[in-house]
């Protein structure tokens, strides 16, 4: 399927590894234009070479033939107004004139509500919460004036079925979740803009397998029974990989999404059991 999006500019944050790489990937097979975004410049100037080199490998391929996608890379703090400045101003870039954006930033350490001073709370509001809102009102006007804007905005499952130990991340991705369901029917919808979020549940990624690994040495279980118990939990029986999580991302990027809108899209191998 041709998803139409060829072409166009996208940003995407925590690009360099993970879901959200697994999103740039998608993304850029399909002849998007990258500006993607991490903190650890080495890591994302090395994904930045792999993306050019999956762009051009899909470069006319199909029956939809494209040019060679360009990828730049900005290495941020995209939660601080000073990494935002400065991958809206990536010297060839768009500026915020984007068609597509993916937010993504890391959630917050798991642990006790006792523990979190105020300070704490305040920075998983802003990674979690207002970063995306910040980057959702630096863009989406210009999207909706062309007529064209796709914002996808990485939470978690948690969303939806709260993890004691995540409080930090259940509070603010639920008050995303919350300001996206109003944003998401306001005019932009009848302007072509539309505003998902996408919630993973477990996916084979580096920082599930740093979770497992602290788990198994909280525990004194091996790594292996660590994994092979949440495995067991999840009824699709394995992890999801990043490249399928990817593909859901560019779905709901494509031309062809244009009617979703305001959803919280669960990828989870249905671990989650309720029916909303």
């Amino acid at each position: 399927m041709d998803l139409g999006i060829a072409g166009k500019w996208a940003l995407v944050c925590g690009a360099s590894k993970g879901l959200g790489r697994g999103c740039a990937e998608a993304l850029v097979r399909e002849g998007v234009n990258l500006v993607i975004n991490a903190r650890n410049a080495d890591v994302l100037q090395q994904a930045a070479i792999d993306l050019i080199a999956i762009g051009a490998d899909s470069e006319g391929a199909g029956a939809v033939k494209h040019p060679k996608p360009q990828v730049l890379c900005v290495a941020a703090d995209i939660t601080t107004p000073q990494g935002r400045e400065a991958v809206f101003a990536a010297p060839g870039g768009p500026g915020k004139a984007f068609d597509i954006v993916v937010t993504n930033a890391a959630g917050p350490a798991p642990g006790d509500f006792r523990d979190w001073e105020r300070e704490a709370w305040l920075q998983a509001l802003d990674a979690n919460m207002l970063t995306p809102i910040e980057l959702i009102r630096a863009t989406v006007d210009g999207m909706a004036e062309r007529g064209f804007g796709r914002i996808v905005n990485i939470t978690s499952s948690a969303v939806k079925a709260p993890i004691d130990i995540l409080g930090l991340s259940n509070g603010a991705r639920s008050g995303l979740t919350g300001f996206v369901a109003g944003v998401a029917r306001s005019p932009l919808a009848a302007r072509g803009v539309t505003i998902n979020n996408l919630l993973p549940g477990k996916f084979d990624t580096d920082r599930l397998a740093s979770t497992f690994a602290a788990q198994a040495a909280r525990t004194g279980r091996s790594l292996q029974e660590v994994r092979a118990a949440h495995t067991a939990a999840i009824p699709a029986g394995r992890l999801g990989a990043a490249r399928e999580f990817g593909a859901i991302c560019a779905f709901l990027c494509s031309v062809h999404a244009g009617y979703i809108t305001g959803q919280n899209w669960l990828a989870d191998g249905g671990a989650y059991p309720g029916v909303h």
